[in-house]
């Protein structure tokens, strides 16, 4: 909505015209510095509006995005490319179980990943043990020609909770075999010390069940875990549902956000995606900016004392 300025001599004061000179040239010098912003030729949009976050690394490659973008449940192939250009994902990540099984589709769907030119993280989705997500992994390794590996070892077919036994397993023995491994955890810090001790570089934890789309159901525990681990890359992964949420995350001081699902299953999922892209980096932006502390009770922006408009009836001025 554009800026509207009243005419001071259309402003009632307690039901009196403006009779002062001073409201007028005040408001005259507030509409100049619009005018500087708006048309000092010396002042470049990079003065005034940063449009995206800074970008960041993980295992030394520096991402374009902080959006990682799952390939699964599209309504059709060119939706999901669609959906993939939308949104500016940093990384696209992609299930063997699942295009494995395909046999020629399967072939047809990696040469669209190949064709969308972005960096690829398989992952182990549905793997219970600790043993079928190395080899599953090992699998990706060769077809996907990358080292990266987003781990998971399922718990429970109920909650799809990562078993954080069987991932420290799994971690040690992929870093090991030279293995970059993104693990899908939880906010458990016992856990995510044992997985940086094995290796790992950066740690995925959820912010809900996979596919609920019901956001953060531990923002303390989310936020405890930044607190506690200040120089590590974490991503959330799984749970997120509305680009409300993405910016949640983002303002919590998290480095970036995997998901899948709110844009796959979305009416538009390109627009979706590029929903979630804005979001992102607002959050991100106003997490650099530095949000302000909350208060339990209510503090008044514009303070009384000093202000150009204090007890106007009783300036004693005459029109």
């Amino acid at each position: 909505m554009p800026l509207r300025l009243s005419r001071p001599d259309k402003v009632a004061n307690k039901g009196a015209a403006f009779r002062t000179g001073t409201q007028h040239r005040l408001l005259l010098s507030f509409k100049d510095s619009i005018k500087h912003v708006r048309h000092n030729p010396m002042m470049s949009t990079q003065d005034t509006i940063t449009t995206a976050a800074a970008p960041f690394k993980v295992y030394g490659h520096e991402l374009s995005s902080r959006l990682l973008l799952g390939t699964a449940q599209y309504p059709s192939p060119k939706i999901l490319s669609d959906a993939v250009l939308a949104s500016n994902a940093g990384v696209i990540t992609v299930s063997l179980r699942r295009e494995g099984a395909r046999a020629k589709s399967g072939q047809q769907f990696w040469d669209l990943i190949k064709s969308l030119n972005l960096p690829v993280l398989p992952n182990t989705a549905g793997c219970r043990t600790p043993r079928e997500a190395i080899t599953t992994a090992q699998m990706a390794r060769e077809l996907f020609e990358t080292n990266w590996i987003k781990l998971e070892v399922i718990a429970n077919d109920d909650t799809l909770q990562p078993d954080l036994f069987g991932l420290v397993e799994a971690a040690e023995e992929l870093t090991k075999d030279g293995f970059n491994v993104f693990p899908y955890t939880t906010e458990d810090l016992g856990a995510a010390e044992r997985l940086i001790g094995v290796g790992c570089d950066v740690l995925m934890p959820w912010g809900a069940p996979i596919g609920t789309g019901r956001g953060l159901n531990n923002p303390y525990g989310l936020q405890t875990m930044r607190a506690y681990f200040p120089g590590v890359p974490l991503i959330i992964d799984a749970g997120i549902g509305a680009p409300s949420h993405a910016a949640q995350v983002m303002e919590l001081g998290y480095d970036a956000v995997l998901l899948n699902t709110a844009v796959s299953k979305a009416a538009d999922p390109a627009l979706m995606a590029r929903a979630f892209a804005g979001a992102i980096d607002a959050g991100r932006l106003g997490y650099e900016a530095g949000l302000m502390e909350q208060r339990d009770m209510a503090s008044p922006s514009t303070p009384v004392a000093g202000t150009p408009f204090f007890n106007l009836e009783g300036t004693g001025s005459k029109s």
